[in-house]
């Protein structure tokens, strides 16, 4: 169980993303407003993933223009590099950790995932089990759990390649993780690895709660599995959370079982087998 958010827009510090607004990340950690079917604080860890600014790519060859400083770097006109994301975790309260929170007043992303972790009775507690979780360009966090767990993860790891198996933290997040990235890496849309994992899991396993969080810098996607979830969108700004961060009337709740895809400027929402709705009760 979290609380998360992912960014995209004009460049922000990582304190106005997480400690600012009347309804605050931080501020979820101890009083957050909409957890559902499990927990009261999110007390556990806490991390967040951000996006340095973009890095220019060397001109390819017979591109330079004409009078150009020899060596200078130029910028593509068709194709935009985003630099690696970096990551800051720790365990306990977000309130906690003074530096951090010092720190984030003068860190700047246009892309970030950031979360306040509930650890699940008998999940471990550790850095290696908050999210975000990272691989490449991807960062990921998952708000809900896989009732039964460890044993329910038995129907799930079947096909999946040996070396997926080394996962940070022995979660059901973790292992989640792991099985989105073998989709990934093995040529699947991401929108369409979300969108299958979430319904083969929630059918496989009565109760999952599958709210799953993914970007890479530049696209967000995002589930709802009997969790809530908001988004705020505005020309060039999206913000995605499990709560509205401030009491500004423009936060739209996104429908149980639904796959959200979206960047700075479009947003979509489809259905998820939509025959096979979990309850948010």
């Amino acid at each position: 169980m979290c609380r998360h958010l992912a960014y995209l827009g004009p460049p922000v510090s990582l304190a106005e993303l997480m400690f600012d607004g009347a309804n605050s990340l931080a501020g979820q950690s101890w009083a957050p407003t909409m957890m559902r079917r499990g927990g009261t604080v999110n007390v556990d860890g806490f991390g967040v993933g951000w996006f340095p600014p973009d890095a220019a790519e060397p001109a390819a060859p017979g591109a330079a223009e004409a009078g150009r400083r020899p060596g200078a770097r130029v910028v593509s006109p068709t194709a935009r590099t985003v630099a690696p994301p970096l990551r800051y975790r720790r365990t306990g309260p977000i309130w906690n950790d003074h530096g951090f929170a010092e720190v984030a007043t003068v860190v700047r992303t246009p892309a970030a995932l950031a979360a306040v972790r509930s650890a699940t009775t008998g999940m471990p507690i550790s850095e290696e089990a908050c999210a975000p979780f990272r691989s490449g360009p991807w960062l990921f966090s998952h708000n809900g759990v896989l009732p039964g767990w460890p044993d329910c993860a038995a129907g799930l790891v079947t096909d999946l390649p040996a070396a997926a198996l080394l996962t940070e933290g022995a979660t059901d997040s973790a292992l989640l993780w792991a099985l989105l990235r073998a989709r990934i890496d093995a040529g699947s849309p991401p929108a369409d690895a979300v969108r299958d994992l979430v319904g083969e899991v929630g059918e496989l396993i009565p109760g999952a709660r599958l709210n799953l969080l993914l970007t890479d810098g530049e696209t967000v996607f995002a589930t709802t599995w009997t969790h809530s979830l908001f988004v705020q969108h505005a020309p060039g700004r999206l913000v995605v959370a499990s709560e509205p961060l401030d009491e500004d009337g423009d936060w739209a709740e996104v429908p149980d079982a639904r796959l959200l895809v979206a960047t700075r400027d479009k947003v979509e929402i489809t259905p998820i087998h939509p025959t096979s709705v979990p309850s948010r009760g």
